[in-house]
């Protein structure tokens, strides 16, 4: 076999709790060398690697030193002896074991496949029990009997910290509502307290008494042309400005997420949400994706590479971006802000929405035949809480925010100046020049072709639509759009002159409902890309963009329609429609599961 050293990770937390695990006869029983070793504290590190070197050099394998039953050994050693020639010897034993679990990936790989079916199926006989669980209920006996061998607990009957903290926060009744409450906190104190604070100063001082009057100084020291200022003023710094302006709340909330991504409390929230999502036909390993998307949707949309089962995995990618990603912060800041004066329930709504989309999709899709079939099985190791290392926390924190500023520096840098180009620039009387109105501009015009679709969610504006228009090359581009089309940098700040402003194009309710769409609605062109990737068929990718998009306008379409009813502007056309959507979504929810057939096929669209 090949040279194994084992290293085993997290002797300090073994020492400091009094445990003891006997190395040297835990090294006797599996055959090769044992090295305890501290990853966090760097201890054994450079031990473990030298050994390695040292048993490489030598080239002195590993025997195998596990040995199953006796009834599976001598069924083992059978299909072995039927085994080609072509098979190494030093891999004979794998190939053994996996067709006797009757694996299909190593079936698929052997050039001739030999009947070993009815030895198989005798000793299934014997043991009351198919190969797969034969093979692995024997590894959980083997390991079982390792830990016993070699470990020594102090306190055997005390539950550890962690275990005392998981009877409550994985508790049946009270996970949910401590994850609700988290996460409201999480949102609440990045949008609305602390990081409102500092975006504030971001706004008003940086990007309102210090950098612009600067550049306008200078500009006009040089007799720079005026529409150049423009372009520079109104167009860059306006737009990239605006999006910048969001960077301290987006910092804010990536060290919370990092924190408790390193405390542990994140991977309770998979095990969780695994506990729910298996009630409505899903997979917790889904949300490990949806988990990775609230830093940025792309690595979210890799991630479910994870997954196994290709219709879990497809529709993962479909409803991974629904979460709000980093991307999608200065939005929801844009609309609290702006639009709501900071309301404390906006921004957690975001994400408690981006979670209920999900599921809500999830149910669905799960109950067409694309979908329907039996959930992934979710298994994961859930690590000891620990107080997470500062360094590990800011440096998740920068690596995530700082794409996010190189993105403002790039992508939304030439969108900001495509947007003022086109918005400043038009037709007037027969020739093109700069308009004065920017009604006038190139665009306007496309903004008022889109405008009509917007119109039943509230928002039909030519601003709106452009503006949700350019999201899609990036989410930010939305806050920078406003920025420039407005025609002012803060757009975060609660001010009573953003809120004149912004009030003339929204109301409370169609600013909300512009926001549901913004969230929910197709991706930028980087996560698009991702999805087409990973989907590796052009129908799927056009089947999930349509759907998110459709989707997140029949949201939005209720929540305004509805939301219009409820204040007390009567029934309309728009209420009724609105009306059988939900009654039709309902219908969707509650309507029975398509049963599974159990096969392996999977459903494809071709192309």
């Amino acid at each position: 076999g090949i040279p194994v050293v084992i290293a085993v990770n997290m002797m300090d937390v073994v020492n400091k709790r009094g445990d003891q695990i006997d190395l040297a006869r835990l090294g006797k029983e599996l055959g090769c060398e044992v090295v305890g070793i501290s990853a966090l504290r760097g201890k054994g590190i450079i031990e473990v690697a030298q050994r390695a070197v040292t048993l490489a050099q030598t080239g002195k394998g590993t025997p195998c030193a596990h040995r199953f039953d006796a009834k599976v050994e001598a069924a083992l050693a059978a299909i072995g002896a039927k085994l080609k020639p072509e098979i190494p010897q030093e891999q004979k034993r794998f190939y053994t074991i996996k067709l006797f679990e009757r694996d299909e990936k190593i079936v698929g790989q052997l050039k001739t496949i030999p009947n070993v079916e009815p030895i198989i199926a005798e000793v299934e006989t014997e043991l009351d029990d198919d190969s797969e669980s034969i093979i692995t209920s024997a590894r959980y006996t083997y390991i079982a009997s390792l830990i016993k061998d070699s470990q020594r607990k102090k306190n055997k009957e005390k539950l550890t910290t962690s275990d005392q903290i998981d009877q409550i926060v994985t508790n049946r009744w009270l996970a949910l509502p401590i994850f609700a409450v988290v996460m409201f906190l999480v949102y609440y104190v990045s949008v609305t307290t602390v990081g409102t604070f500092l975006t504030d100063w971001t706004n008003e001082v940086l990007f309102g008494e210090i950098i612009p009057p600067a550049v306008e100084n200078f500009l006009v020291s040089i007799n720079c042309a005026p529409w150049l200022q423009g372009l520079i003023l109104d167009g860059i710094i306006g737009g990239v400005g605006a999006v910048l302006g969001f960077v301290p709340q987006m910092f804010v909330l990536f060290f919370f997420l990092a924190f408790l991504e390193d405390s542990g409390y994140m991977a309770r929230i998979a095990f969780i949400m695994d506990r729910i999502f298996r009630k409505f036909g899903l997979s917790g390993k889904s949300f490990i994706p949806i988990l990775i998307g609230t830093g940025c949707g792309v690595p979210g949309i890799m991630a479910s590479r994870t997954i196994e089962n290709e219709r879990d995995r497809r529709m993962t990618i479909i409803t991974t971006t629904f979460i709000p990603c980093g991307a999608k912060l200065p939005i929801i800041a844009l609309i609290a802000g702006a639009l709501f004066g900071g309301t404390w329930w906006v921004a957690p709504s975001a994400y408690f929405l981006g979670i209920a989309a999900i599921i809500v999709s999830g149910i669905i899709l799960k109950k067409t035949k694309m979908f329907a079939g039996n959930p992934a099985p979710f298994v994961m190791e859930l690590p000891a809480y620990h107080w997470p290392a500062l360094t590990n926390v800011f440096r998740s924190m920068w690596e995530r925010g700082s794409s996010f500023i190189k993105k403002a520096g790039t992508i939304i840098l030439l969108s900001s100046i495509f947007v003022w180009l086109t918005s400043n620039f038009g037709v007037v009387e027969g020739k093109f020049s700069l308009v004065e109105d920017l009604s006038d501009g190139f665009l306007a015009v496309l903004g008022n072709v889109f405008a009509w679709l917007f119109k039943p969610l509230g928002w039909g504006t030519w601003q709106a639509a452009v503006a949700t228009l350019t999201g899609l090359v990036a989410k930010e581009n939305v806050v920078g759009t406003f920025g420039i089309i407005y025609g002012f940098a803060e757009v975060a700040e609660d001010g009573v002159e953003i809120w004149g402003t912004l009030a003339n194009s929204f109301t409370p309710l169609s600013a909300y409902s512009f926001l549901v769409f913004n969230l929910l609605c197709a991706p930028c062109f980087a996560a698009i890309g991702a999805i087409k990737r990973e989907m590796n068929n052009a129908k799927w990718t056009w089947f999930a963009l349509l759907y998110q998009t459709g989707f997140a306008y029949a949201v939005s379409f209720g929540v305004y329609q509805l939301g219009n009813l409820f204040a007390g502007h009567g029934f309309s056309t728009g209420t009724a429609i609105a009306t059988l959507l939900v009654v039709l979504l309902l219908y969707l929810l509650f309507k029975p599961y398509k049963k599974s057939t159990h096969s392996k096929t999977v459903t494809t669209f071709v192309g």
